[in-house]
């Protein structure tokens, strides 16, 4: 059991940094972001192509994969959502499911439709943990989880931070004071977007990749991990996060290994979903309407 707990923190990892940017948008937009998987994916497909692809150092790959994942998610603010801010929730709903979707269909013409094997930051064997051994790629998100943790903690105590919190409370009252919305919401996608890039390197290396593996495979889970924490809640995301992966784990132990039940692993979450929404609707750290 305490492989599949270790594996779980670690998967649930990735969730938490992907349902933290998922939180960020709702936050400012009050809209839910399905093209956040896309900005991991186009992160690590740059990454490859540069380090892989071109043969550069590793630190170029990271960096160009950072940078075009930040660029998708400007040009995303700028194209789609600010034409579409009087719409209604919706219409960009819908406009950015279709961004993730569009991005998908780019990256397959561009890239094909096959697997392809990001190398480690760091070469070398595993850890035991709890049983499980454990990448040092693995080890380096868990670090990283820890740091931008407190890196947003920080962040929504400066005055940078709470122009964020007032646009999102009130956009009009914060035009009065001097926030610029059109700032803010660069801001917020442009963070929400390295968030997704950042989980998408740090992910792909871990296994064998392909267009639309993020979406494809982490986006519910971190939907549910942004739900479960309470979708205003950035602390709440990276702990639901951490819980979703935990519990999927703990799921194909019990269920699927001891009493070989189908699908244990969806099960396990929407067992947790449904307790804890029963029990506070709000999530587990947000804050009632």
């Amino acid at each position: 059991m305490g492989a599949f707990l270790a594996l779980g923190l670690f998967q649930g990892a990735v969730y938490g940094l992907l349902a933290v940017g998922i939180v960020l948008v709702y936050k400012a937009k009050r809209v839910f972001n399905f093209a956040q998987g896309e900005f991991g994916g186009v992160a690590a497909f740059t990454a490859f192509a540069i380090v892989v692809g071109a043969g550069l150092p590793y630190w170029v790959g990271v960096v160009g994969g950072l940078a075009a994942a930040v660029a998708m998610g400007l040009i995303v603010e700028r194209v789609i959502v600010r034409p579409l801010e009087s719409s209604s929730r919706t219409i960009m709903l819908v406009a950015l499911v279709g961004v993730a979707l569009f991005t998908i269909a780019i990256i397959v013409l561009i890239g094909q439709p096959i697997p392809r094997v990001m190398p480690p930051l760091i070469q070398g064997g595993g850890v035991n943990i709890l049983g499980a051994g454990i990448l040092p790629q693995q080890l380096i998100l868990m670090a990283v989880l820890a740091v931008l943790a407190a890196a947003m903690a920080w962040f929504f105590k400066t005055d940078l931070g709470l122009a964020v919190l007032a646009s999102s409370q009130d956009t009009r009252a914060a035009q009065v004071v001097g926030i610029s919305p059109v700032a803010v919401s660069r801001l917020v996608w442009g963070m929400a977007s390295l968030l997704g890039g950042i989980a998408g390197l740090l992910y792909a290396p871990v296994g064998i990749f392909t267009p639309g593996f993020m979406t494809l495979t982490m986006l519910v889970p971190a939907f549910a991990a942004a739900v479960l924490g309470g979708m205003t809640s950035l602390p709440g995301a990276f702990i639901g996060g951490l819980a979703i992966g935990v519990v999927q784990n703990l799921g194909i132990y019990y269920l699927g290994q001891q009493l070989k039940v189908p699908g244990a692993a969806e099960l396990g979450v929407f067992a947790l979903l449904m307790l804890v929404l029963l029990i506070r609707p709000q999530g587990l750290l947000g804050k009632e309407a």
